[in-house]
């Protein structure tokens, strides 16, 4: 039958994934005959549909997959969705929010149902999503981080550290949102520049420039640059400050990370409330005075201002500071970087009791596998990244304030405990807080278990860790685990780890790959937890793309107006076009615009293949020429094409995407459609033999790239041969 004239996505790709899926194409088998190739798909977040650049990782992994497979390998290609704990509650509030409701509204175990239901619905769209990108992952092994062997695993896992002496629990300086209720690791917060009122403050004999006079009543010292000639006779020198409560005395210390440049050159420090005044308080034994509460409001140190939200609390100061006359002089236009969460809330730096992994003995390996070559980084420059990050990495606080996510498996006995500070939902629906010793004396422990929404448990609490619940008198850690931390097993939770055969034949995977902006957030946390519980690295190669950026050049952005939605373009120019539109005509691993024009350019392209093949089939059957055709074209592009093979497999080698794409693309474009088959338009018949390999070999290379109009042609033409994924790889003579 003729062929149509022209490709039409539409009509092809929803029935060309049916007869992979019919046929059982990418569903892995435990073939030790073969050697496996695994990719572990890095998960989506179940929270909302996915992005550009979760559409570029889908294209490159599944050219890898597609290509190892037509090698003769036993590919594995795991897909699964990540309950990305706070992006994901933050997503859910902003809904409840629109209801006139908040997470206040349930007790912990209500609110997990009612995100349980919104995530599944989400998870549905971008398991659909994964299908329509044609990606040939094994649907037979699908998983979601929050199924109950992937909670076991996680839960198992920090037991283990516990016991290794690698978790520790204690007062730590981290970033806190009190809106969002939850911590942050600083890889995880963002920075913004904004323009604040600058204040300079007498402080006795000395005036201090801060952006949060707020936190003065938590203030222990003040602090100085010990090269800073104005000041160097203070250090050690006792000043009398007035304050707005009465004079009070500080030490002035000296201390190299002040910036002489800043202000005066003489800051406050607060230990409770400042990263780096945290860090120098550790260093010269200062006092820790707690100004602010979890709920952001100020504390009983502030005296007339306790109560007050952080905001209301610095404009009354302000005021009652310029009344006393202890204001110097105010910079209104002093610009300074601020640290904000993922909703875009001021972070609280505040000091917490928290869960913590230990680094130092888990680093070490996971550094050595990379310096050693047994994990390679490509593109190569970003392992200078890793290396550095793996160098400087602090202990990792594991803890979040989230109840979406994997609640951490940490009891404490009430009978012990009786200071535990609780928060409930009662029987009357009203929000009940306070000691839990007091709150035993109108509440049975069980109305407490029910209605729980949030539990504190001080510093000196005594508590058991167990993935089981050690006696009916305690109750459970309310926090969860980070993400990071979950997901950092997922190599292992996904095979099965430990005595599965899928973990016994395709562990370690091959090729980890994601964007770079999570090497330190999640590649680097692989590494540890893989190396710590197996011996051996999670992969053995790692790849990172760059970001896809908007048309414009900048991060996507929905306050911006300027996300790209993939599915658009793939109704439009269907899947192949735009696959092929990210991963060609880009530098290995950099950053890179939406590539609009690309994308329409290889549309044209696959409509370009299928006229190629339209010229082409009429006289496959008469193959009257064969390969030792003494015809100098003929003889010209079949060389051609064994360079094409050559260069094609050298360049997937070495994770040059784009470079292969290229390649094809040229070889295609102009050398067979625009030199050969006008050179051989008058003598077809005589250079069908030619012409079948150029287009039989043409399809299976370009097959990992644009899986759809290959396999679309490939039908029209080679109807006898079945699925061109099952065929054989082209070597080169």
């Amino acid at each position: 039958m003729q062929m149509q004239k022209n490709y039409d996505h539409k009509l092809y790709e929803e029935e060309i994934i049916k007869r992979w899926e019919e046929a059982g194409i990418f569903k892995a088998r435990n073939d030790t005959a073969k050697k496996p190739f695994t990719i572990v798909l890095p998960p989506p977040n179940a929270s909302g549909k996915m992005h550009t650049g979760n559409v570029l990782m889908i294209a490159i992994e599944d050219i890898l997959i597609r290509w190892h497979k037509m090698k003769g390998e036993e590919t594995l290609w795991i897909p699964g969705t990540d309950h990305a704990g706070t992006e994901t509650q933050i997503t859910f509030e902003r809904e409840l929010k629109k209801q006139g409701k908040s997470r206040f509204s349930y007790n912990r175990q209500d609110f997990y149902e009612e995100v349980w239901k919104f995530v599944q619905a989400n998870k549905t769209l971008v398991e659909g999503q994964i299908r329509r990108m044609g990606a040939g992952v094994d649907w037979s092994r699908n998983k979601f981080t929050l199924e109950p062997e992937v909670v076991s695993l996680v839960c198992k896992t920090f037991e283990k550290l516990y016991q290794d002496g690698l978790v520790y629990r204690g007062d730590y300086m981290v970033n806190y949102c009190p809106k969002c209720g939850t911590t942050y690791a600083d890889i995880e917060i963002n920075h913004i520049e904004r323009v604040d009122p600058l204040y300079y403050i007498k402080y006795g004999s000395l005036v201090v420039a801060t952006v949060r006079p707020e936190t003065k009543f938590g203030d222990t010292a003040v602090a100085v640059n010990p090269a800073d000639t104005r000041y160097k006779d203070w250090i050690g020198s006792e000043i009398e400050v007035e304050g707005l409560s009465g004079k009070f005395k500080l030490k002035v210390i000296g201390d190299e990370f002040v910036d002489p440049k800043f202000g005066t050159g003489v800051v406050k420090v607060t230990p409770a409330h400042d990263p780096n005044d945290y860090e120098m308080g550790k260093k010269h034994n200062l006092a820790t005075v707690k100004v602010i509460e979890l709920n952001g409001k100020l504390t009983e140190v502030a005296g007339k201002y306790a109560g007050l939200s952080v905001f209301t609390a610095r404009k009354q100061v302000v005021d009652d500071l310029k009344a006393k006359g202890l204001i110097d002089k105010v910079d209104e236009h002093y610009s300074h970087s601020v640290a904000v969460c993922k909703a875009g809330h001021d972070v609280e730096p505040t000091i917490l009791p928290n869960w913590f992994v230990k680094m130092d003995s888990l680093r070490k390996p996971a550094l050595e596998a990379v310096k050693e070559g047994r994990v390679k980084i490509y593109p190569k420059w970003r392992t200078l990244t890793y290396i550095r990050w793996m160098e400087n990495i602090h202990d990792w606080a594991i803890s979040r304030q989230n109840i979406w996510g994997i609640r951490i498996p940490v009891w404490y006995s009430s009978k012990e405990n009786p200071n535990l500070i609780v928060s409930f939902i009662n029987t009357d629906g009203t929000v009940v807080n306070g000691r839990l010793a007091e709150l035993l004396r109108n509440y049975t422990l069980e109305d407490i278990k029910k209605g729980l929404q949030v539990l504190m448990a001080p510093a000196e609490s005594k508590y058991k860790i167990s993935v089981e619940k050690p006696s009916e008198d305690c109750l459970q850690e309310t926090d969860t685990f980070d993400t990071w931390f979950s997901s950092g097993q997922w190599p292992l939770a996904i095979l099965g780890y430990p005595e599965s055969e899928d973990f016994k034949y395709f562990y370690p995977t091959n090729v980890l790959e994601t964007g770079w902006e999570i090497l330190s957030k999640w590649v680097s946390r692989m590494m540890m937890l893989g190396i710590y519980l197996t011996g051996e690295p999670p992969f053995k190669n790692v790849y990172l793309h760059g970001i896809v950026r908007a048309l414009d050049g900048r991060k996507m952005s929905k306050s911006l107006g300027n996300v790209i939605n993939p599915e658009e373009y793939i109704d439009e120019f269907g899947v192949d076009a735009l696959r092929m539109g990210l991963v060609a005509g880009t530098a290995t691993g950099k950053d890179f615009s939406f590539p609009r024009d690309r994308i329409v350019g290889y549309k044209k392209f696959a409509n370009k293949l299928w006229n190629v093949a339209r010229f082409i089939e009429p006289v496959l059957a008469a193959k009257q020429s064969s390969d030792s055709s003494t015809n100098e074209d003929d003889q010209w592009i079949l060389h051609e094409l064994e360079l094409v093979i050559e260069k094609v497999d050298s360049s997937l080698e070495k994770y040059r995407f784009a470079e292969a794409a290229e390649i094809l693309y040229e070889f295609i474009w102009h050398k067979l459609a625009d030199v050969y088959l006008e050179k051989v338009k008058d003598r077809r018949e005589e250079a069908s033999q030619t012409l079948s390999k150029a287009l039989d070999i043409c399809l299976r290379l370009l097959h990992p790239f644009m899986p759809f109009v290959t396999e679309a042609v490939w039908k029209e033409v080679f109807l006898d041969e079945g699925l061109l994924i099952s065929q054989e790889w082209p070597e080169s003579k």
